[in-house]
């Protein structure tokens, strides 16, 4: 049986300092369900891990994060 991993909740603000993005950017991730969050009566509490795992992966991509096409652009090459 695997191991269940405890979720550690943090408030927009929280998160907003551990990743340095605003407030804003964070509450606008939740509302594009690219992180995991649930609301708590008025509060949005964001899904620590899932925040760091998507930070990861915008600094991976590095200037592609803003290409539209970065996905299709292999898919179009291949098939050609």
């Amino acid at each position: 049986m695997a191991q269940e991993t405890s979720t550690e909740w943090i408030t927009t603000d929280e998160a907003a300092q551990l990743t340095g993005y605003s407030p804003h950017y964070v509450r606008r991730l939740v509302r594009q369900s690219r992180v995991r969050a649930k609301k708590w009566s008025r509060v949005w509490m964001i899904d620590k891990q899932a925040l760091l795992d998507y930070q990861e992966r915008m600094e991976e991509l590095g200037r592609a994060k803003h290409d539209p096409f970065r996905g299709k652009k292999k898919d179009e090459d291949a098939a050609e």
